[in-house]
């Protein structure tokens, strides 16, 4: 059974999401404070985190950039800042989604659902494709035995490129493969993942030049070196 954290300081909103997950056959285990949020998540099982924005003792972004420095677990921001540069700045920290107040329950049960069922669909034999090896298990991706710490969305981008090297895969393509749920997301949404993803690995090769921009077509996953 998959075990949701939700981090929310208003108590009756995440009784309201525990109740709602419980109904959809999840457990749940509910933190009201920012500050002890990473500490738990590094000492216990966590599947997916519905994660407060605002919170009291850390931030909901500051949790997310801390959480992604060892762990690719699921994490939707939920919050009532629903401007495009939050959304931006939450996925920059390694959000995997993001969902606004007010909301109805349901939806974040089926929002849920969608990023569980993203990592399941992921638990296939990894590609090796130049020196990249893809472990869908842990989520984990490294190139010539160095780890590239990506978040989950990353981790699904690259992998979605590196099966068929030389094919452009446009925005649309890209949105629909990994954000199972098929809500809209910007096309600023994916270059900003694009940017992160290519930062990430040069962290790890500097020399190396993999995922190229196709003007007016997407990216592609080509080697040239």
């Amino acid at each position: 059974m998959s075990k949701i954290l939700i981090i929310e300081d208003e108590p009756k909103l995440a009784e309201l999401m525990g109740a709602y997950l419980e109904q959809a056959g999840y457990e749940h285990h509910h933190l009201d404070r920012g500050d002890v949020a990473v500490n738990y998540i590094k000492n216990n099982q966590v599947d997916l985190i519905l994660l407060d924005l605002m919170l009291p003792g850390l931030d909901g972004v500051e949790i997310c950039k801390q959480v992604r420095q060892f762990s690719g677990v699921p994490i939707i921001m939920v919050t009532a800042k629903a401007e495009e540069i939050d959304r931006l700045i939450g996925l920059e920290m390694g959000a995997d989604d993001y969902v606004c107040k007010p909301f109805s329950p349901r939806e974040i049960v089926a929002r849920v659902k969608a990023n569980l069922r993203r990592v399941e669909l992921d638990q296939e034999e990894s590609p090796r494709t130049d020196g990249f090896d893809l472990d869908v298990d842990r989520l984990r991706a490294t190139y010539k035995g160095e780890l590239i710490d990506l978040t989950t969305v990353e981790f699904q981008l690259l992998q979605l490129l590196i099966k068929e090297p030389g094919r452009v895969f446009g925005r649309d393509l890209i949105m629909k493969s990994i954000y199972a749920d098929s809500r809209v997301v910007s096309d600023r949404t994916i270059d900003s993942h694009i940017k992160k993803l290519r930062k990430k690995i040069s962290a790890v090769a500097p020399e190396l030049n993999v995922i190229h921009s196709v003007y007016g077509a997407g990216y592609r996953f080509e080697n040239n070196d």
